[in-house]
Parts: C-alpha cells; sequence; structure tokens
C-alpha cells in the first residue's frame, strides 16, 4: 500500500495547483475564504477518513523532512533577488522589519508580563498551545514555507496546527479587507498623523531576459539539498545553511531563474501540506477562544506599532497596509491590496512579500528559542 499515499499526495496538489488557477467564478469565491494551503492540508486527510486509512507513520513523511521540505527552503530562498530589493528605498524596508519584529516578540513579551493569565497557565501551557505561537509567526512573516519549517522545529501536534492553520485563515481574510480600505484612506492618514513623506520608490527593474532553464534550475536546487544531505543531519543546521545557499546562489549564479524558483517553491508548498494532511486526524481539533481573541490582539498591536514607526519615519502610511500584507499577506494580496492605492508600487509589494518568505523562519526560531525558556 506503500504508493497510496503518494497517489493521494500526487491527486491533491494537482487538483488543488489547478483549481487555484481556474476562472471559474464559484471556484474563486472558494479559494477568496479557504485558501489552496488549507485545502491541501484537509483533502488528504477527508481521503483518508473515508476510507478508514492511516498514513501518519509511512515513510512518506521521512521523506518530506529530508527532501522536499529543504528543496522547498532553497527554491524559495533563491527567488529573492537583492538587486530589486534596493529600489524599494530604506524607510519602507525599515517599516517592514518593524512589523515582522513584533510579529516575532510579541508573544514573549505577553508571557514574559503576563505570567498568570488564564491564557498562559492554560492554553499556552496546559493545552500546549504555545506550540502553534511559532507556526503563526512563520505563516504571518514567512508565509507558508516557514509555517511547515516552524511547525516541524517546534514540533506542533496535528490537532493544534490545524487549529492554528483554521485561525490564521480566518483573521487573514478580515485582515485583508481591512487593509484594503485602510491603504483607501493613506492620504488622510498622512495628514492625520502629519507625515509628509513625497518621496517615491525607485522603479523595479525586470531581470534580463537570459535565465537558466527551469530544468537546470530544478537539478542545481536538487543537488544542492541530496549534498547536504549527505554533510549534514541536523535539520535546524539544514534549514540555516540552504537558506543562506539560496539566497547566494539567487543572486551569485549568473542567469539565476527567479521566476521558475519562486513557481517551484510555491508547488512544493502544496505537496509538504498535502503529506502532512496524511497525518491530520479530525478528532484532535480544538478552537480555542481565548487562544483566538490573542491572535486577534496581536495582529492589531502589529498594526498600531507600525503606525507609530511610521510617524517616527515619516514615511507615507500607504506603505503601513503595504507592509502588513507582505507580512501576513503574502505574495498574492500584498500587491493586490497595493494596487488599491498606486498600482506602479505593486512590484515592490511583491519583493516586500519575498522578502517576508525569506526571513520568515528566522524570526520563528528566535520565537521559539525565547518561549522555551518560560514554557519549557
Amino acid at each position: 500500500m506503500s504508493w497510496v499515499p503518494w497517489g493521494i499526495t500526487l491527486f491533491t496538489v494537482i487538483a488543488v495547483y489547478f483549481l487555484d488557477r481556474w476562472e471559474h467564478k464559484t471556484v474563486k469565491s472558494i479559494f477568496d475564504w479557504v485558501p489552496a494551503i488549507l485545502l491541501s492540508y484537509i483533502i488528504p486527510a477527508l481521503i483518508s477518513y473515508a476510507f478508514g486509512l492511516d498514513f501518519s507513520q509511512d515513510s512518506i513523511h521521512d521523506l518530506s523532512k529530508t527532501f522536499f521540505i529543504p528543496l522547498t527552503i532553497v527554491a524559495v530562498m533563491a527567488s529573492l533577488s537583492l538587486g530589486q530589493l534596493k529600489a524599494i528605498g530604506y524607510k519602507p524596508i525599515l517599516l517592514f522589519v518593524s512589523g515582522s519584529f513584533f510579529i516575532a516578540l510579541f508573544p514573549v513579551a505577553f508571557v514574559t508580563v503576563f505570567p498568570h493569565t488564564d491564557l498562559v497557565t492554560e492554553t499556552f501551557s496546559n493545552k500546549g498551545f504555545w506550540k502553534g505561537v511559532p507556526p503563526i509567526v512563520g505563516s504571518w512573516i514567512g508565509g507558508s514555507t516557514s509555517q511547515l519549517v516552524l511547525k516541524e522545529l517546534v514540533e506542533c501536534p496535528e490537532g493544534i496546527f490545524l487549529s492554528v492553520l483554521v485561525m490564521d485563515n480566518i483573521l487573514v481574510n478580515i485582515w485583508t479587507i481591512l487593509m484594503f480600505q485602510t491603504i483607501k484612506k493613506s492620504k488622510g492618514l498622512n495628514s492625520f498623523l502629519g507625515i509628509k513623506d513625497k518621496i517615491l520608490p525607485e522603479g523595479i527593474r525586470e531581470e534580463g531576459s537570459k535565465r537558466l532553464s527551469g530544468w537546470i534550475t530544478l537539478l542545481i536546487l536538487i543537488m544542492v539539498v541530496l549534498l547536504l544531505n549527505v554533510i549534514m543531519e541536523s535539520f535546524v543546521g539544514k534549514v540555516v545553511t540552504l537558506s543562506i545557499l539560496g539566497l547566494v546562489m539567487g543572486n551569485f549564479l549568473r542567469g539565476w531563474n527567479f521566476k521558475f524558483s519562486l513557481k517551484l517553491g510555491g508547488i512544493l508548498i502544496l505537496t509538504v501540506m498535502s503529506i502532512l494532511g496524511l497525518k491530520l486526524r479530525f478528532d484532535l481539533f480544538g478552537f480555542d477562544m481565548y487562544f483566538f481573541w490573542f491572535l486577534l490582539v496581536w495582529l492589531l498591536g502589529h498594526f498600531l506599532f507600525m503606525v507609530l514607526i511610521a510617524k517616527l519615519l515619516n514615511v507615507n502610511m500607504a506603505w503601513v497596509p503595504i507592509a502588513s500584507m507582505a507580512n501576513v499577506g503574502g505574495i498574492a494580496t500584498a500587491p493586490a491590496v497595493t494596487a488599491a492605492y498606486k498600482k506602479e508600487w505593486m512590484p515592490h509589494a511583491i519583493i516586500l512579500a519575498i522578502l517576508s518568505m525569506a526571513t520568515g523562519t528566522f524570526w520563528g526560531m528566535i520565537t521559539i528559542y525565547l518561549l522555551q525558556q518560560f514554557m519549557g
């Protein structure tokens, strides 16, 4: 039966990938509220449940951790062009980093200041929901890749992870709507806060036309992962090393194919999530309202902190929803929100979103280390 989990995974990835790109009105409306990553996690679980199958101990999970997850990391990191990043300017980047800083450290600050609340003692400690915090950090800063890596690093239980995915999806959809409205009111907010930023970012220059073929790019990425698996055993060590190698390859190998690398990363994310879904048991799902309200306060605090930084830097308030969506929303929603203000800034939003994908895992590792000092 070893082929069955592979068949379920392949079916899920193909189905979700093409459905996500289908321009049918009903299908598009479904994906507006239930993202591809959540569907790719739930579908394998539904199939396994329907046929009474259990693949939680199948060897496919070991292969995912040793090959697919590392390949996803290096592909995503290799998609970040440092040359394009410079065109955004240092102030919007500082604003973006401040948003990431708040997301990564707010849970640690909360546990430090309020150690005896029911949220900390019961939800975080007794129910183990603190292990759901790093995947949220990964999701909000780095997107699906970081979320998956941090889930493995903190060993988040499947039931809590499903709960986190559902809560995250609810909040991100609400947040996207709010950021659409906020960016439309940027001029009024600039006037209210006394922000007089008139500096426009440079245009994003397209990469040269002579790119490595997709097959060569894929071969290079696979060889790097296989070689590193031979010389290194530590999962954390692989995460750090592949992140650095991906960044180096993308920016120093002549003719690197950034678009293919980014597209490959997206497909690999669906693959890894589908494999994870084979472990999922619906009877372990628990929706904790204390944790949900904590996430809501966390997200609002992130926004208010960025508004404060925007005021201190005297940077256009439009960058706050753009940077927030680059963190929380990702590569699809960040440019969509930006288009409601200036379509010319959409490429800048995409680059910020890629920067978010490249840095999320490191922020999450900091969160894990600091939370472990309090939660054990």
